[in-house]
Order: C-alpha cells, then structure tokens, then sequence
C-alpha cells in the first residue's frame, strides 16, 4: 500500500499521550496516530450516512412534530406514560 507523510502540529500534552500509548502498547507513534485518525474518519463517516439519512427522512414527511414529542416526555413522569409517537 502507498502511503503519504502528513505532517501536523499538536498541543505538547497531546503529543506526550500518544507517546505513553506507544511506549505502552509497544506501537511506533505513526501506528497510534493512524489508528486515531482511522477511528475519527469512520466516526465522522457515519456521522454523515445518519444525517443524510435524518435528512431524507424529513424529506418524505417521516417526521413527528414538537408538541406530540413534548406530551410524550411530559407524560413520563406520571404514573402511566403515553406510548411513543410515531
């Protein structure tokens, strides 16, 4: 596989974190560093997928407005709650 140098600065206690994790879990700082930007890019690729997916929800009308949602939550925190709305 190619890879590519990416060069970039970092707070100092930042940077001493992620040479404890190395030392620790016997890793090079690249690999902590991959590992950590890998996680971040699928967390945020996710991010995406679900908004896109709120989004085109609302779009086709699947939606439930404020006041439903507002008795719902009001109503847990009496004796017998109103069921979910849809």
């Amino acid at each position: 596989m190619e890879t590519k140098v990416l060069t970039a600065h970092v707070p100092l206690p930042l940077a001493q974190k992620v040479d404890q994790l190395a030392s620790r879990l016997e890793r090079s700082r690249g690999w902590i560093v991959k590992q950590a930007l890998t996680a971040w890019i699928d967390q945020e690729e996710e991010r995406r997928r679900l908004t896109l997916e709120a989004l085109a929800d609302v779009d086709s009308g699947n939606v439930v407005d404020h006041q439903s949602v507002q008795a719902w939550a009001d109503s847990l925190d009496g004796d017998e709650p109103i069921s979910l709305p849809r």
